[in-house]
Parts: structure tokens; sequence; C-alpha cells
């Protein structure tokens, strides 16, 4: 799960992780922009992206398909409803917050360039809908369990502490934790009988 200010560097750090680990990538701003011509992001339509997103998310972790969520879980009963979701397939939930200060994010903002891939669907803001957006997130709680990225950092950065994370969690193997790749079959967010190694028969998932 990722949490953090609009403009904060979620969606191209998502990206580039879910490729890192060999996970499912869902993007909350494509689902929408696949399902709305015109989205609106009104609360009606987040309900209905949301309720997909964890939809989906529940069907790959119950098929043994680890889960990059991106979707900027900005709530704490949005963080609840997913560890939910993780607790009914025997999923490891992380809470990933990528910290950045609210001017830097703001000018990412303006930024944007919709020629490339992290940047085509994503939401467009002006300085009042970001302060809104600021103004309704519920920062995580000790009580949560979650790590904290700098937004500022490159990808190799981040990607380092996550996963020192992951091995802390005992989800992956010390030489993937201190290897450049991920060996495909020694990561996976659902701890599996056998060690936690994964099922690679399972893998290979065709979805319609």
């Amino acid at each position: 799960m990722l949490y953090g200010f609009p403009g904060a560097g979620k969606t191209h750090f998502s990206r580039q992780l879910s490729e890192y680990i060999s996970s499912a990538h869902l993007n909350s701003d494509r689902i929408r922009a696949e399902l709305f011509k015109n989205p609106r992001h009104d609360k009606q339509e987040n309900s209905i992206v949301n309720h997909l997103m964890q939809y989906m998310a529940e069907e790959f972790l119950k098929a043994g398909v680890s889960v990059v969520y991106d979707y900027n879980v900005m709530r704490a009963n949005q963080r609840r409803e997913l560890r939910d979701v993780a607790r009914r397939t025997k999923a490891q939930p992380l809470l990933i917050w990528l910290q950045i200060d609210a001017d830097s994010a703001f000018a990412r903002l303006n930024n944007r360039d919709r020629r490339k891939s992290d940047d085509k669907y994503a939401v467009t803001y002006d300085k009042n809908s970001f302060e809104s957006a600021i103004g309704y997130m519920q920062n995580p709680q000790i009580t949560e369990d979650y790590m904290v990225i700098s937004g500022k950092h490159t990808f190799n950065t981040q990607r380092s502490a996550v996963v020192k994370k992951l091995y802390e969690l005992g989800l992956v193997s010390a030489d993937s934790a201190t290897s450049r790749v991920v060996k495909p079959g020694m990561v996976n967010l659902i701890p599996q009988p056998n060690g936690g190694r994964v099922d690679l028969s399972r893998r290979n998932i065709n979805v319609r």
C-alpha cells in the first residue's frame, strides 16, 4: 500500500518496484481512465474504482501473486479494509509512506509530462484541489506498522530501503536482500508453507 502527497512519486516508484519484485501493479489512475471517458473524481466514481481495485488485489493475492497497490490510501479506513483483504488471503501487508514537502510535491504536479507512462493518466491539480487533497489525508499511526521513504530519493535508494524491510519481515532471503536483482523464486508478499518461496507453477496468470 502507498501513502503520500499527490506528486510524491508513488506511481513512478510503484511501477519500478513491481517490475523489480515481479508483482502485479494496480494503478488506480489508469483503471479510472479505462472505466470513465471523462473522470469526475467524485465520491461515487471513487467508490467504484476503490471497489474494483480491492477486488483485483484480492484475486491476485488468492492466486499467489504479490500486489503493489498504486492507490493513495489517504484514510485509515481504506488501509484497514486492505489489511482485511490481506488477512483473508494470508498475505503480508506493507504500508509505504513516500514523504516529501508540499511545495516540492505541487511543483512536480505542474511539471508532469503526459507523454510519459507514469504521467499519462495522472490527476490534474490546481492549488486549491491540491490543498484540499492533503487536508483530507490521515497520516498513518504507529500502530499501523508502516515504513517511510523519501519521495526525493532515487529509486535505487528507495528500493534498498524497501528490500531491507522485506528482509526484516522474512519475505526475501539474505541473498536477495544484498543482490542487485531480487530472484523471482525468492520473493513473495504471501507467506508460503515451504519457507516463503513462490509457487512458480501459479505465477503465469491469465486475466480475462
